[in-house]
């Protein structure tokens, strides 16, 4: 299979047909007696490599560079693309290619390489890809790989390159709470699968692996018919303790209440990457608040946390590298400009940089690592300002502000654009909806919707942007649409079945999930893919 991506905007093909022709070049790299010429300028431009290359030997009476740990021909690659801004990636030259542009800092290519291989994971090949971003490093690959291994982990135990895994790594994978198991029991036998591969050698470490079984997820019935009486565990004392106190712990956890438990390991919940997370920032109808996870597999909810930071409501929620953002809100004292997060592998609350205005009823969306706070209401007027916070340097930015002043609106992704729909602009309920451009910092009127919305959810899918339910200044509703950015069309597609304002939105494996709002805080639906394409919906 072969992979083109143009990566960046093509450079001048003038240049290219210079180097092709050998004219006004002013040096050469030399790869195994391979010699390549080249105009500095245009390497320098793609690679800090070239640039302190060049610059340490710039003195040089010969400006001929001998490159070594890579072939003429991954070579040649690199510095067509340097000049042409494309590459050509294959099943074959993948891993050589993004290997060398990692040692000679070619980004735009390294970046290519991880997509080519993230497209390509499987559960036969996914770890030898994850193990493979330990030599050749790249954030994006590294984390795809992993999630694609504990997503789809019950398809990737019975291959060749489960067998592989090291005892610290197969630790690793099992102690991740986003592992996507049907049963906890699942665990535990993959446990034993990796370890009758080499059996001499890998049954010391039964105590190493054994906590990462979380006994408290499953049955009694099954820990003393498969756990207890497996004859690595009953041989081994440590082992035998080990059961013996997450046993204990699961009687006296019986006798209190679960949601507090769920910190320690035995009973920690999984949290699979196709689970959909609940926040309630203020008591439901039963007295509940903090987060909620729907596992999809398993069709079922679990409290992740019972404790909420700061008691509230109409606040934005962000999820971001493993972390849940609340951001401002109302506590029908106060609106907030402060900002928590709440850590899913630690379970603890931290506050983080407030925003520059206080906002309840706020729309957040987050896009290229940043989370994006827009509109709202502070109390005394609705907002148009919108800003942005980047979590590496804890700071908010300003942004451009919308065209209107809106709250109770809804935002979403979708081709690195922002898109707002509805609101309301204190004086009406509103059917406009506007797209931010964060390159050129602008944001632009788009096609009214066909109904007025506030409260309204709003998500990305397949290439489109779903206006959903809501408020007409009238009733809830229970209708919904979708834009086209392609012709800037509203199209109405079939209604939900529960009329919902101020509710939670998401896309899990193809389906629209539409989760609570005002009056109908228990209940969730679906609404697949499937069905849309059938009402002439080209999802």
């Amino acid at each position: 299979m072969n992979y083109q991506l143009i990566t960046f905007p093509k450079k001048s093909s003038q240049f290219n047909e210079f180097r092709l022709q050998g004219r006004y070049c002013d040096a050469v790299i030399r790869v195994d007696n391979v010699e390549f010429k080249i105009h500095r300028i245009i390497l320098c431009d793609c690679s800090s490599y070239f640039r302190s290359l060049f610059d340490c030997q710039s003195t040089k009476d010969s400006l001929d560079y001998d490159i070594d740990g890579l072939s003429p021909d991954t070579m040649r690659l690199i510095i067509e693309f340097a000049y042409t801004g494309s590459v050509t990636v294959t099943q074959d030259n993948v891993r050589e290619l993004m290997l060398a542009a990692n040692m000679l800092d070619v980004l735009g290519v390294v970046h290519t390489c991880s997509n080519f291989l993230c497209e390509q994971l499987s559960p036969e090949n996914c770890i030898g890809i994850w193990q493979f971003t330990k030599v050749c490093f790249s954030s994006e690959l590294q984390r795809n790989s992993l999630l694609y291994i504990t997503d789809h982990f019950e398809e990737v135990v019975p291959t060749e390159e489960f067998q592989l895994l090291s005892v610290q790594e197969l630790t690793e994978i099992l102690g991740r709470d986003e592992l996507n198991v049907k049963q906890e029991s699942s665990v535990f036998e993959a446990i034993l699968h990796w370890i009758e591969h080499k059996p001499e050698e890998r049954q010391q470490h039964i105590v190493l692996l054994l906590p990462q079984f979380r006994m408290a997820l499953s049955s009694m019935s099954y820990i003393s018919t498969h756990v207890e009486t497996n004859k690595l565990v009953k041989n081994n004392p440590d082992c035998k303790q080990i059961v013996e106190d997450a046993v204990h712990f699961i009687q006296s956890m019986r006798l209190e209440n679960f949601p507090l438990a769920v910190r320690n390991p035995p009973a920690r919940p999984r949290l699979p990457s196709v689970s959909l997370l609940t926040v309630i920032g203020s008591k439901d109808n039963n007295g509940f608040e903090g987060i909620a996870a729907y596992d999809v597999s398993a069709d079922q909810w679990v409290s992740v946390v019972k404790t909420f930071d700061h008691s509230r409501g109409y606040h934005g929620t962000a999820f971001l590298d493993g972390y849940v953002y609340i951001i401002g809100g109302y506590d029908l004292v106060m609106y907030y400009s402060n900002m928590s997060r709440f850590d899913l592998k630690t379970h603890a609350w931290h506050e983080v940089s407030p925003m520059h205005y206080c906002r309840g009823y706020v729309s957040v969306t987050v896009l290229s690592g940043y989370i994006y706070a827009i509109g709202g209401y502070d109390g005394h007027t609705r907002l148009s300002s919108a800003e942005r916070y980047e979590p590496r340097s804890n700071k908010w930015s300003r942004i451009a502000p919308m065209s209107l002043r809106r709250s109770q609106a809804s935002c979403a992704t979708l081709h690195d654009k922002i898109y707002i729909c509805g609101g309301y602009d204190g004086d009406a309920v509103l059917r406009s909806a506007e797209c931010y451009n964060p390159e050129t910092n602008q944001w632009t009127m788009i096609a009214s919707m066909f109904k007025r919305r506030c409260g309204v959810g709003v998500v990305a899918h397949a290439g489109f942007v779903y206006a959903i339910g809501g408020y007409d200044n009238n009733c809830p509703l229970r209708s919904a649409e979708f834009f086209n950015p392609q012709n800037n069309t509203w199209t109405s597609i079939s209604s939900m079945e529960t009329p919902r304002t101020h509710f939670g939105l998401e896309v899990i494996k193809g389906y629209i999930y539409a989760v609570g709002g005002h009056s109908f805080t228990h209940t969730s639906e679906a609404h697949g893919g499937e069905r849309l394409r059938t009402e002439g919906n080209q999802l």
